[in-house]
């Protein structure tokens, strides 16, 4: 935990754009490679295997009839300080970039989350994914494409 904590918070927090989320989705994470830990071959590096699951986790979370159907979105404004991935953000000079990954469409921005901000290959993308290797490169394609359009309409306003 104390090595991919961050990351694998991070990486559920990027698919479910929700910091509840993934707080228990870390959570989860952890406990299913404590769990499954003798099934672990070794075929991929220990951070693909627990972002696989972290992408799993998040994907069964995100399909549950609770949140497609109960969740309440943005109803509720708290007064209290503002939570720490916020805190981050507003620190970064590219707080702008981060604000158009968070637009793009889920397969796009696992894509550019996976390259750029923790940098596996697309081998490796392909592997956590599912997808062949193609399939990483035209995302990776569209989803630059689609982050330059972001970007210079973000420049013009």
């Amino acid at each position: 935990m104390d090595s991919f904590g961050n990351d694998v918070w991070n990486f559920a927090y990027f698919l479910t754009n929700r910091s509840d989320a993934a707080d228990d989705i870390s959570q989860e994470v952890f406990l299913a490679a404590f769990n499954g830990l003798y099934a672990f071959r070794g075929d991929c590096s220990v951070k693909s295997w627990l972002l696989t699951i972290t992408r799993n986790k998040a994907l069964h979370y995100l399909q549950s009839a609770f949140i497609r159907k109960v969740t309440l979105t943005d109803k509720l404004k708290r007064g209290s300080s503002p939570s720490a991935e916020q805190v981050v953000f507003d620190r970064l000079d590219n707080h702008m970039v981060w604000k158009a990954v968070m637009q793009l469409p889920r397969k796009y921005r696992e894509v550019l989350v996976l390259d750029f901000h923790y940098g596996l290959k697309q081998k490796e993308i392909a592997i956590l994914l599912k997808v062949s290797e193609g399939t990483v490169k035209s995302r990776s394609h569209r989803a630059k494409k689609r982050m330059s359009d972001l970007l210079s309409r973000e420049e013009e306003v």
